[in-house]
């Protein structure tokens, strides 16, 4: 029973990593689209600053849920 737990802690953990790794990969490709709308004059470089330290904030979110429920999900699979 111990090893099916840590078998399920370590597929938790590594389902979070995978998900922390995606947000990280959308936060990078929304950046990439800000810095061209910005070098092609289509917003103001304070524009595309606010945006990007929004995308930050709701990736930082995103990225707490995800610890979250893994916190979660190690507390039942140790009760059990």
């Amino acid at each position: 029973r111990a090893g099916g737990q840590k078998l399920g802690t370590r597929t938790g953990k590594e389902k979070a990593e995978e998900t922390k790794v995606a947000l990280r990969n959308i936060r990078r490709d929304v950046n990439d689209d800000i810095k061209a709308l910005e070098k092609s004059k289509e917003i103001t470089e304070d524009d595309s600053k606010r945006a990007m330290e929004d995308v930050q904030k709701v990736t930082d979110k995103f990225i707490q849920k995800a610890d979250e429920v893994l916190a979660q999900k190690e507390k039942d699979i140790m009760e059990v």
